[in-house]
């Protein structure tokens, strides 16, 4: 008895080491050559990791090429390369990649002008979780929102989980990685787009605003909401009003129901 508990215990972790193995096939593409086509051909990547102590050409056309395209890059230990690698020769590099490719902001608002519709972008700020991630672009790919706005930092990127989770929304839903926030909402209002905030201390209800125009509906996480400087750039802040107990929503929830009050007012 003690054997074959011993044996099927030892079986349970070999299983448990191909599942993990094979999860990390689906986001990980190691070595110099498969991530050198992944970043010439466009394909979506989230991070770069380069091996402390590379160096030469090789290292700076990897730097070069991440710093081109905007991907996020950083040296690791070797160790951790070996350990993310799962046994595969990875040459002192990897690159975690998204299940499609990201759209630029521009092809975005570009797809709303071809629509004829006034633009409909959803902002999730620092909302790390990629189930609430892939409920929110499930959601928004359901109410024909024209695209998705991801920071870089603080932020779950694009993922098996993600796409998982999105129920195939992933495949429709225009998604674009951006940089700082602020900026990025302050060129957005240059363009004519009204920046509306999603926030628990909010002076409007949301059903009471004005969501036909022109807009990009910021979400801030469960916990810590909108972050003070994303507040400032806001035009309006706006809030579900809460009758119960309890005093806050699921971010993915949330979002849910102002997804759908703005599609409500635009088919009125």
């Amino acid at each position: 008895m003690r054997k074959n508990f011993s044996e099927e215990r030892r079986a349970r972790g070999a299983n448990a080491t191909r599942e993990t193995a094979e999860s990390l096939a689906d986001d990980l593409i190691v070595g110099k050559n498969p991530v050198r086509e992944a970043l010439l051909s466009g394909r979506g990547i989230n991070k770069i990791l380069l091996a402390q102590g590379l160096k030469g050409s090789c290292c700076d056309e990897f730097i070069a090429l991440a710093k081109e395209r905007g991907i996020l890059w950083q040296f690791a230990e070797r160790a951790k390369l070996d350990k993310i690698a799962a046994g595969q020769s990875h040459q002192g590099i990897a690159a975690f990649v998204a299940p499609v490719a990201y759209a630029d902001l521009s092809e975005i608002l570009q797809f709303a002008a071809d629509r004829r519709e006034p633009p409909f972008l959803i902002l999730p700020e620092e909302i790390t979780d990629p189930h609430n991630l892939g409920a929110i672009l499930r959601t928004a790919e359901a109410a024909g929102a024209h695209g998705v706005l991801i920071p870089k930092r603080r932020s779950a990127p694009l993922n098996a989980t993600v796409a998982k989770t999105s129920a195939g929304a992933v495949e429709y839903v225009k998604v674009a990685k951006i940089g700082n926030v602020s900026q990025t909402l302050r060129e957005l209002k240059k363009q004519g787009l009204w920046v509306i905030g999603a926030d628990a201390a909010g002076e409007h209800d949301f059903w009471s605003a004005d969501l036909t125009a022109p807009l990009v509906l910021v979400i801030g996480s469960e916990g810590a909401g909108l972050s003070r400087l994303t507040r400032e750039n806001c035009d309006l802040l706006v809030k579900i009003p809460m009758r119960g107990r309890l005093n806050s929503l699921n971010a993915a929830a949330a979002a849910s129901i102002f997804i759908y009050e703005i599609l409500r007012q635009r088919t009125l």
